[in-house]
């Protein structure tokens, strides 16, 4: 299987998706590198950055979900470092 390094941006515009979000990057929690979560007040959004190295699948699935969610926008951005083993 092969692995990529990707970076999830994700925009929350719902605080009331908070809660769904949350608890689909605790499913993927195995895959996720690191998380960095900055609340803009002045606009009354959080912004998410998640790194994340895992199977092509698994990182389309996950921002899938996270792009269902109501109020919820993200974008992913794939790097070209492709690993056939699991790190």
């Amino acid at each position: 299987m092969q692995y990529r390094v990707a970076l999830i941006g994700i925009v929350v515009e719902n605080p009331d998706s908070v809660e769904l979000l949350n608890g689909i990057l605790h499913d993927y929690g195995s895959y996720i590198i690191g998380r960095m979560g900055i609340p803009h007040h002045r606009r009354n959004v959080n912004i998410i950055s998640i790194a994340i190295d895992a199977p092509q699948d698994v990182i389309s699935a996950l921002s899938g979900k996270l792009g269902r969610l109501k109020g919820v926008s993200s974008k992913t951005v794939y790097s070209n470092i492709i690993s056939e083993e699991e790190i």
